[in-house]
């Protein structure tokens, strides 16, 4: 699923101007404006698909929302959210983000060419989860064959030891086109296997965070035992062959960890 968010004043037409230049399902999320409290629960969201669908969003978490979205839509695309980790368009110079990245500042919503930003979305990292994932592989030819389905997930872990100093966050960069190409391959290989019928990867780049997720691995396999062995050689091949750097930010200092191993 591709993300957008924009923030400041008139976010929301800027929002459903890009909406209606997109092909697919589109969620539109938009902040609540009348509530001081800006918890989730007051997020409305439209889904525009074949007609149009809106409704009061359930009381849950933003991460969850875009969780939910991501399994069933093309694109969410975000009104008025300073929290979201997508991309993000900020309007006038004043708004302060606390997440996501900036890819665009402009002083007022007309400066924004809606047309533009519709076609560049799919440039930017799509919102890929586990759930998104497991829904990919299930759609699989060779499906209806599979008894088992095994997946690996990689975090941000605070301490290896209770001497490390925390860690706030990982940074990682891939070596655009041959990280892909390589993870293809790996994906295409272990996918011949007997009794493997599909596996898929996902290693997210930039900035994350204490405790999110880094990387996927889900494998749909004919029985547990090629699923298992699978998924085990399919994380160790990617960190092996895979061109990804990474960044490490502790509580003391910051470093590069392909400088300190070599």
């Amino acid at each position: 699923m591709h993300t957008l968010s924009v923030i400041g004043p008139g976010s929301i037409d800027v929002i459903d101007a890009v909406a209606d230049r997109l092909d697919g399902r589109v969620a539109v999320i938009e902040w609540s404006s009348d509530s001081e409290n800006t918890a989730v629960e007051d997020t409305r969201y439209l889904v525009h698909a074949d007609g149009t669908w809106s409704g009061q969003g359930e009381k849950t978490t933003l991460d969850r929302l875009l969780d939910q979205l991501s399994t069933t839509h093309e694109y969410a695309l975000l009104s008025g959210t300073t929290r979201a980790r997508v991309p993000t368009i900020v309007i006038g110079d004043k708004t302060a983000i606390e997440s996501g990245t900036v890819i665009e500042t402009v002083p007022d919503a007309d400066s924004v060419d809606s047309s533009a930003v519709a076609e560049s979305i799919k440039e930017y990292e799509p919102y890929i989860t586990l759930a998104t994932l497991i829904e990919q592989v299930k759609a699989t030819p060779g499906a209806e064959r599979s008894g088992a389905i095994a997946t690996f997930t990689g975090r941000v872990r605070a301490k290896d030891s209770d001497d490390d100093s925390p860690t706030e966050s990982l940074t990682f960069e891939k070596y655009d086109g041959v990280a892909e190409a390589r993870m293809e391959k790996i994906e295409s290989e272990l996918a011949a296997r007997e009794g493997v019928f599909s596996v898929t990867m996902h290693h997210r780049v930039g900035r994350i965070e204490d405790g999110e997720d880094i990387v996927f691995v889900v494998v749909l396999a004919g029985h547990r035992t090629e699923a298992f062995r699978t998924v085990e050689d399919g994380i160790n091949r990617l960190k092996d062959e895979v061109p990804i750097f990474k960044k490490e930010v502790t509580t003391d200092e910051e470093f590069w960890v392909h400088d300190r191993s070599s």
